[in-house]
């Protein structure tokens, strides 16, 4: 081992000091599976050298490279400390070593999604309905929509039959298109609970009239009910009208009418990146179409419903102060800081006219 490396204690002692700190599982990503048993971001070996500076944008941030015990973080820190990385290090045995005695009690980088939403769930009592009693409803002939709230790509795979998809940060900007009658049942789904959990809270949270519920254990519940899926873009949102952004921006302020936001100019952002002490992210939570179109540099593109559910994909560094970019209407971010702060991440939010430069560019 080099010098640079650390035991099992210290990386404990460091996921417990509050300071900054970012810790990358950089095995393969088919390896790594979801995010166990670390919930740190996972960044493969062979990715390091080109996205490293991306996911810790402040190379004197104390990093830690953990591997499969192979010696592969070994070789990447070494090599890393030669080109500036100066407070990186390598976790002694990698993730064989850290779980030797059994993960129960181990601390994670992140907190687990199931973890925080199961929270939220018994905390607000979201109301809740199963596959069979879905079913039951629709087979009645009752006014009922699904929303899944995972990403297009997950969405076109397998979904509810009839459902629509419309990603978890997007669900406010296209609820009056897609629900326009206040009788409707609404019931959120996913892959499993954490999105739909909080995409039926956030609709609850936000004041909407409908009755709400997330569907138990989503596409899984589906299935274990012995229900086909149904496959392809069958239904998604589109552009939202004039009368469903009046709803959002509405509800939106309802819904983070108690969070106490930061709204931040785009000179006060600038001077939070060039801050010599602190890590500054700054995160697009519109859709990647959106960003491909026009972004401000220095973004990353970081979809809204996805940041809720798997924040540790992106935020690399613990302790991080995280600007959340959206266009006007900003219902996007709200939703986003609505729940992101609540896990204790330090947000604040900036709104950009994307209008403006696409308009300019046409």
């Amino acid at each position: 081992m080099t010098g640079y490396s650390i035991d099992k204690a210290r990386l404990t002692d460091w996921l417990g000091d509050g300071l900054e700190l970012a810790v990358l599982d950089i095995r393969p990503t088919e390896e790594v599976g979801y995010a166990s048993p670390l919930f740190a971001t996972n960044l493969p070996a062979e990715r390091l050298d080109a996205e490293l500076d991306r996911f810790v944008p402040r190379r004197v941030v104390r990093t830690v490279l953990v591997d499969g015990g192979d010696g592969t973080a070994e070789a990447a820190v070494t090599r890393l400390r030669q080109t500036g990385w100066t407070n990186i290090h390598v976790l002694e045995g990698g993730i064989p070593a850290w779980v030797e005695e059994g993960e129960d009690k181990l601390p994670t980088f992140d907190i687990p999604g199931v973890a925080f939403v199961t929270k939220v769930r018994d905390e607000r009592g979201t109301p809740v309905v199963s596959a069979v009693e879905l079913k039951a409803l629709r087979d009645q002939g009752q006014d009922v929509i699904v929303l899944d709230t995972r990403t297009l790509g997950e969405y076109e795979k397998a979904h509810v039959p009839g459902a629509v998809g419309v990603p978890g940060a997007e669900l406010l900007l296209h609820f009056k298109d897609l629900v326009p009658s206040t009788e409707t049942k609404v019931v959120v789904s996913c892959a499993g609970l954490p999105r739909a959990i909080l995409g039926a809270q956030t609709l609850i949270d936000a004041g909407v009239e409908n009755a709400v519920a997330y569907l138990d254990d989503g596409t899984r519940g589906w299935t274990d009910a012995g229900l086909d899926l149904e496959t392809g873009r069958t239904a998604t949102y589109h552009e939202a009208t004039e009368t469903a952004r009046r709803f959002a921006s509405e509800y939106g302020k309802s819904l983070s009418a108690k969070d106490g936001l930061t709204f931040l100019d785009r000179q006060t952002v600038e001077t939070w990146k060039a801050d010599p002490v602190r890590t500054t992210y700054l995160l697009d939570v519109r859709t990647p179409d959106e960003f491909a179109r026009s972004n401000l540099p220095g973004s990353i593109s970081s979809e809204g419903g996805q940041l809720l559910g798997v924040s540790y994909r992106t935020i690399a560094v613990r302790g991080a102060r995280v600007v959340l970019v959206d266009d006007l209407l900003g219902s996007r971010a709200r939703i986003v800081a609505h729940w992101l702060a609540r896990r204790g991440f330090e947000i604040a939010i900036l709104l950009h006219d994307f209008g403006a430069e696409e308009r300019a560019a046409a």
